[in-house]
């Protein structure tokens, strides 16, 4: 049985295989444990790769440490590409709360150190308390930004030796990444949270958000637009809207640009919540005597997939649909939410657009769009991994901040996420194909953060129990416990009570505020809708800059 157990001790690249896939499958079985309800899920898999590494399994130090970025890039990376689409519009409309929420996180943070620093009467070296911060945050870019400026300050002969920061990392991240899930659980008690209703208010307030598309019927009554063509009615309306069909001489049909709209003629109008009412009063009176099921006899409406490449990039005026076909593309829906077309709006694969018309015009359209199901299933991965290669490269560039003597990086994961955001919002315009499906995108994420939990599991693992429960190191997981609970508490409980932040999206935000994917997961848990990880990529590339900073400012500031 020797070969048996070479298979786990002996280094090599068989051998890593049944590490991780050992480690991964047995902490993805124990995290599906509820405990008063909670389950840990993928979080787990740290902790089983914590014993493992505790029971003296290893792996090779460069394939452990390639594995861990690599798995934390996917992780960050279909997040990015998924939230992309709705990213800058989330930013506009509650994105500056929500930065506000994790500036405050991240301040409180770097307080809360500083203040132990003091309290213990400077018994404990600033950059292990930074480096006991970095974990307790689980911001590991924060720890190599430390890492970097004390190794800068060695070299420059400001202090004789560097400290090994990276215990005080190791020691607190378990309890970390515990604190963070267990402040939200709090949270949650605290405020006697019903989630199922928070995802409802969610819901509702979307629905509610004056964005979604909605139908109503108009007669025109304005006698100034009388006999003018849908174009000029369109030019002398500065609302978006859409005219998806006209009841004119009792006869329905699809209005073109040309066709000219007389008072007494009601038109089926798709428009946005809130413009609703300036659209009704500037041509008439609303109506609801019109029965636009019986246009169907004649005219069809349709929900087409585009699926051909070329349409990827291309703006509805260019396709020109309604001269060519005589159909009304009215509505679009990207990422699960409803957009009113506008000519100007470029489709994009993946896109679900509403076509109105005559069946046979309907049927020509969708040989155009693609509409086949199946070739979305085909995964683009030219577009993974030319994110990828960009992340990368954009996360390694130095940026250069004045009175600081080393650059500082976005890093390993502040690059691929903030380049996959970019693509998932303007990748067609580059005729790049950003879209994939739920479980695609899911799968690669899962992967992802299922790779680095258990390397990080690991390489802690050694001699994680021997410091963890010295009187040293249980001092240390203290402090960096409530470097971690005490921020997320108070800004949670700000955030919910005075800033009325959805429960739902609060633990997005308090997740991407303390970078942690694993957290981002169990908020992702509560919800099937993508509002965790939108709160959390919002939050998430401002937070990682100031980490990074924070840890360098504190190096420089306090050795």
């Amino acid at each position: 049985m020797s070969w048996f157990s070479n298979l786990f001790l002996n280094e090599g690249i068989a051998q890593a295989a049944v590490v991780y896939s050992l480690i991964i499958f047995t902490g993805l079985m124990l995290g599906k444990i509820k405990i008063f309800g909670v389950s840990l899920g993928a979080t787990f898999i740290l902790f089983t790769g914590i014993i493992a590494g505790h029971f003296g399994i290893s792996v090779n130090h460069n394939v452990l440490e390639f594995i861990k970025e690599f798995g934390l890039i996917l992780f960050v990376f279909s997040i990015g590409l998924q939230v992309g689409p709705g990213f800058f519009s989330s930013f506009k409309s509650s994105g500056l709360k929500l930065n506000l929420l994790a500036i405050g996180v991240v301040s409180l943070g770097v307080a809360v150190t500083i203040a132990f620093y003091y309290i213990l009467k400077k018994q404990i070296d600033m950059p292990i308390l930074v480096g006991i911060m970095s974990g307790a945050v689980t911001n590991t870019p924060g720890l190599g930004a430390a890492q970097e400026a004390l190794r800068q300050a060695f070299e420059a002969g400001q202090i004789t030796q560097i400290p090994q920061i990276g215990m005080g990392y190791a020691v607190a991240y378990p309890f970390g990444v515990l604190g963070i899930i267990l402040s939200i659980i709090l949270l949650r008690i605290i405020f006697k949270v019903d989630v199922k209703k928070e995802v409802e208010k969610l819901e509702a307030a979307h629905e509610d958000d004056g964005v979604t598309p909605e139908p109503f019927s108009v007669c025109l009554k304005n006698e100034s637009l009388n006999n003018h063509t849908v174009k000029e009615i369109k030019e002398a309306i500065t609302q978006n809207f859409v005219i998806s069909r006209l009841f004119q001489d009792e006869n329905f049909c699809i209005p073109s640009a040309d066709t000219k709209v007389k008072t007494g003629d009601t038109m089926l109008i798709v428009a946005s919540h809130h413009d609703k009412d300036a659209i009704v009063a500037a041509l008439g009176n609303e109506v609801d005597n019109v029965n636009w099921a019986a246009s169907e006899k004649k005219l069809v409406s349709r929900k087409i997939i585009i699926t051909q490449d070329k349409i990827n990039g291309k703006t509805l005026k260019q396709l020109k649909l309604r001269y060519l076909y005589h159909v009304n593309l009215t509505r679009i829906n990207r990422a699960g939410i409803d957009i009113v077309a506008k000519k100007n709006m470029a489709l994009q694969i993946g896109d679900k657009v509403t076509v109105v018309g005559e069946i046979e015009n309907i049927k020509k359209v969708e040989k155009i769009l693609g509409n086949a199901q199946n070739k979305l299933e085909h995964p683009h991965l030219v577009t993974l991994f030319l994110g990828i290669f960009l992340g990368v490269i954009f996360g390694s560039i130095p940026f250069y901040i004045p009175g600081i003597p080393m650059p500082v990086k976005l890093g390993l994961a502040g690059g691929p996420l903030i380049v996959a955001i970019l693509i998932g919002k303007f990748g067609y315009k580059f005729k790049i194909i950003s879209y994939t499906t739920n479980s695609a995108n899911l799968m690669i994420r899962e992967i992802g953060i299922s790779l680095f939990l258990a390397s990080v599991g690991l390489a802690a693992g050694k001699n994680f129990f021997a410091t963890a429960f010295s009187s040293q190191g249980l001092s240390w997981v203290a402090i960096g416990f409530a470097i971690t609970i005490i921020p997320l508490l108070i800004m949670g409980f700000i955030g919910y009570k005075y800033l009325k932040i959805n429960y739902i999206t609060l633990s997005g935000a308090l997740s991407g505020s303390s970078t942690d994917p694993p957290a981002l997961a169990y908020s992702s848990s509560l919800t099937d809708n993508q509002e965790p990880a939108i709160a959390y990529s919002t939050v998430y590339p401002l937070t990682m800059f100031m980490r990074v900073i924070a840890a360098q400012l504190m190096i420089l500031f306090f050795i």
